[in-house]
């Protein structure tokens, strides 16, 4: 294995999880040196044949000037390229494995049957190629592929694993909102890193496991303190949360308002005015922000408090802002782009149509965790066993899932489908909760309204916390669809 437990740790000296932190005096140099935002290279498959080759390799990233971190990338040495496909094609994506260990690549957010969605099943061993013929068969998206290989799915992601899918239709075209890639059409992929003077390391111990990997430094498109130059004009920014375990709670550093515009099933129905936008681990959102005005603004993001026990631990929480990308508007002020009224339009399930509900509490046994037991993660109480079917579900079915949690927040994972909300707590659905989904913040009961097209029934689809250590630890069951 190119990038193991060995080739970090040699970066790592935590002791019992606590956070790493380098020399003052080096952090504090490296500080206030800006660096322009990376866009990750776009292929777009209609340019080539409506075939894309991919390579899992492993390389090395200088994330400071001078320093080198050993990191896994797609094409290249730290995450991956933008890859845009169109709705209805068929799209075959040749995914060649030369990491030294055994990975997989799932599609996330893709509506694809399950022998094609690259879960802990599709292994791709080292030295082998893997060919999957995609169909394209959903609205247009942002949506994204990373590792899914079962334990090592949280060390393979925090290496460099990743990377967006962008999916586009004639209906979007229409709108006329901002299309040109890298210019007002901005891919930013939000993760959290650890550094040792410069150096990737990987945090280990029981309280990463508790909490999920989580560092002290922001990445964006694999860029430490980005800025970026915007036109002056309406922007579309495509975000991800790429991290293994951090929320962000993102705002402009002026108070500016934004127009949230697509959740992870792609375009709302309507634009939703707002200041501030929480984003989960494996949550995307699509915002339009004006920059006409000509003014630098920041995307900031409140300190992560995405637990109650680490709210606790720290009463500041959430207080402090981090910068996330400065963007610095160019040029001469453009014509408006207007913003429609009605974005899209859904078929509407009912509740009505359910012909079955389901419960599902993510679960987590302390007295195992502290041991170093197997097992301290899972679901209704049963860590995952990859030769056990789960749920059995039948094709084109309508189910409600109930899902919550009974220590702290977790974001909820399905995989090859979209979900509407129904009800958090009890009551309505929060405005955040919007729009066609496939991964949702839980702690108090969250009502799912499900509708099964996908077939799976000779490798099963996933659900799993997106907190990726408590998904390498357990805390993911499966489930066919015939």
């Amino acid at each position: 294995m190119m990038l193991t437990r060995r080739s970090f740790l040699a970066a790592t000296s935590l002791a019992g999880g606590a956070a790493l932190v380098g020399p003052f005096a080096w952090r504090q140099a490296m500080a206030n040196e800006p660096s322009e935002l990376k866009i990750p290279e776009l292929i777009d498959a209609r340019d080539h044949g409506q075939s894309i080759s991919l390579k899992a390799q492993p390389g090395k990233t200088s994330f400071y000037p001078g320093r080198e971190s050993e990191t896994l990338g797609y094409n290249g040495s730290y995450l991956g390229p933008t890859l845009r496909v169109h709705r209805g094609d068929d799209v075959e994506v040749a995914v060649s494995n030369t990491l030294g260990e055994d990975t997989t690549v799932h599609w996330h957010g893709l509506l694809i049957p399950g022998e094609l969605d690259g879960g802990p099943h599709q292994t791709i061993a080292n030295g082998a190629t893997w060919r999957p013929v995609l169909p394209i068969r959903q609205p247009a998206a942002t949506l994204w592929y990373h590792s899914h290989a079962h334990g090592r799915t949280a060390e393979q992601v925090y290496a460099g694993l990743a990377g967006l899918m962008i999916v586009t239709d004639d209906e979007e075209k229409a709108l006329g909102l901002p299309s040109e890639y890298g210019i007002d059409d901005i891919p930013l992929v939000l993760q959290d890193r650890q550094f040792e003077e410069g150096i990737l390391a990987i945090p280990q111990g029981m309280m990463t496991m508790m909490h999920g990997r989580q560092g002290d430094t922001l990445v964006v498109n694999g860029t430490v303190n980005p800025f970026a130059r915007v036109p002056r004009r309406r922007v579309r920014l495509r975000l991800l949360n790429g991290a293994n375990a951090r929320f962000f709670n993102l705002s402009f550093s002026d108070g500016r308002a934004f127009h949230w515009v697509a959740s992870e099933g792609g375009l709302l129905e309507s634009p939703v005015e707002l200041r501030s936008l929480h984003l989960a681990p494996g949550e995307r959102a699509e915002i339009l922000v004006d920059f006409s005005d000509g003014r630098p603004a920041t995307l900031e993001t409140g300190q992560n408090a995405s637990t109650a026990m680490m709210r606790m631990m720290s009463r500041t929480a959430g207080a402090e802002k981090e910068a996330v990308v400065r963007f610095a508007p160019q040029g001469a002020e453009a014509s408006p782009v207007q913003i429609p009224d009605q974005l899209s339009s859904h078929a509407h399930l009912e509740a009505s149509q359910a012909i079955r509900r389901r419960h599902f509490e993510m679960t987590m046994d302390m007295r195992q965790m502290m041991s170093g037991r197997s097992g301290s993660f899972g679901i209704n109480g049963r860590s995952f066993d990859r030769g056990r079917i789960d749920q059995r579900i039948g094709l084109g079915d309508v189910e409600i899932w109930e899902v919550s949690s009974a220590m702290m927040v977790h974001p909820f994972h399905i995989h090859g489908v979209h979900f509407t909300v129904l009800s958090r707590n009890g009551s309505l659905p929060d405005v955040r909760d919007r729009g066609l989904r496939d991964t949702i913040v839980v702690q108090e009961p969250v009502e799912l309204l499900v509708k099964f097209t996908q077939p799976a029934e000779t490798l099963p689809f996933m659900y799993h916390c997106h907190i990726l250590e408590h998904e390498d630890n357990g805390m993911m069951g499966q489930f066919s669809v015939s």
